[in-house]
């Protein structure tokens, strides 16, 4: 838990609202997001690179909330997209085209289109492929296209596999001898204008060093280009800055900002950065409700009303989040639980052996679930979302409303011969 979900008289508050008033209000399952968490960290990231032109790009994928997104337009910010629902959240949420970057390996010529339409300011190439695919489409719609390559550093990021990019192995990004070649190639293309380029080596990093590593080769890269008169006038070296889930070390905004500053100094390029799960990450709670405890022969099980389809992140990738209760009861017994969700999966978990002094009906928050959150839930079990709320100070918002059985069912269709 962070400064802006305190307990308070041994009741845990978001920002000055108590979560029971929420969960009253509101129900649950839902997700809460603190205001006051995303603006700071925000403005963090936006401190630790002052002096230097540079431009914070929030990787939409990790909360694309409209509430959220409008949050971030209001404080300058742009966007990291790699779809084209994406733009089109960002464009409803009252964001920037011109702030936008658009990533990601599979981009359809529809979304291309969109882009260049809307008048983004850069595409993150991904392959030759999607150069032939931009090109043709700029010149059908005879709007050049910016784009920047996403050069693949072969540098180990050290985190988990899953959200590793920046290996050889990956999907992600172009090699670096190839990417140099096809930067010669586009040197005066007559649709495509080279504007930047661009690395993005990983996820949940605590440790820097590796995304420094890849710094220093893309510098290298750049200078190379520069002899050949090939002009690159930003760089993008993604986002990926780890959060503490349990009891990890943050990498330092400021030693970041410090290397990046030194590093272009002179140059005269600009700085792209893609934070999400760095900015939103902590800012968000599950809040759940106990509905039965079970003890079996080997286990004591806290069976709640959120499940694997709202948070999947433990059941994906074995994740740990925090888990406390709303109201802390030094008179219950402290027991071992395992906390598991009514789907019907043995997967089906948001955290195991965790000490709790719980009992039905008791509220339960779940840390660190304001990225890879909402985002990634389903509706597996014929189960509506959860509502998503967003506090300020002492003021609460239903930013999306709770999913209804109608809502989900609405666009199914029975067929009438049968």
């Amino acid at each position: 838990m962070t400064q802006y979900f305190p307990y308070r008289d041994g009741c845990l508050f978001a920002e000055e609202l108590s979560l029971e008033s929420l969960a009253e209000h509101y129900g649950t399952p839902c997700y809460i997001y603190s205001r006051s968490a995303i603006e700071d960290q925000w403005k963090r990231f936006n401190r630790a690179l002052k002096g230097i032109p540079h431009q914070i790009c929030y990787a939409v994928k990790a909360n694309s909330s409209l509430a959220v997104l409008q949050l971030m337009s209001h404080l300058g910010s742009g966007f990291d997209i790699v779809s084209g629902g994406e733009l089109e959240r960002v464009i409803r949420a009252g964001g920037d085209p011109s702030k936008v970057v658009f990533s990601g390996v599979g981009k359809r010529r529809d979304e291309i289109e969109q882009a260049l339409h809307t008048g983004i300011p850069c595409f993150n190439v991904e392959s030759a492929g999607e150069i032939e695919r931009i090109a043709e489409i700029a010149q059908r719609l005879e709007k050049k296209a910016p784009v920047s390559l996403r050069v693949n550093p072969d540098v180990d990021p050290k985190t988990h596999p899953y959200i590793a990019t920046g290996l050889r192995s990956s999907k992600f990004g172009i090699a670096m001898q190839e990417a140099e070649h096809l930067y010669q190639e586009l040197a005066g293309h007559e649709w495509v204008e080279v504007v930047g380029v661009d690395c993005h080596i990983g996820s949940q990093l605590l440790d820097l060093d590796p995304m420094y590593e890849a710094l220093d080769k893309i510098m290298d890269l750049v200078a190379r280009l520069r002899k050949k008169n090939i002009n690159i006038r930003h760089l993008d070296m993604g986002g990926g800055f780890g959060i503490c889930y349990q009891d990890e070390d943050e990498p330092s905004l400021d030693s970041f900002g410090r290397k990046v500053k030194e590093t272009l100094a002179g140059t005269g390029l600009a700085l792209i950065i893609e934070p999400g799960r760095a900015m939103v990450g902590n800012a968000g709670i599950l809040l759940t409700q106990v509905e039965f405890l079970k003890t079996a022969e080997e286990k004591s099980f806290a069976i709640v009303d959120a499940a694997m389809n709202d948070l999947p992140r433990p059941s994906l990738y074995d994740a740990w989040h925090d888990i406390r209760p709303v109201h802390e009861n030094s008179s219950w017994p402290l027991r071992t639980y395992d906390v598991v969700g009514p789907v019907c999966e043995s997967g089906d978990f948001l955290g195991k052996e965790r000490s709790l002094r719980i009992e039905p009906g008791s509220l339960l928050a779940v840390s660190s679930a304001g990225a890879y959150g909402f985002v990634m839930s389903s509706n597996y079990n014929t189960r509506p979302r959860p509502a998503e709320i967003m506090v300020d100070q002492d003021r609460s918002y239903l930013i999306r409303e709770r999913e209804s059985l109608d809502d989900l069912l609405h666009r199914e269709n029975l067929i009438p011969e049968w």
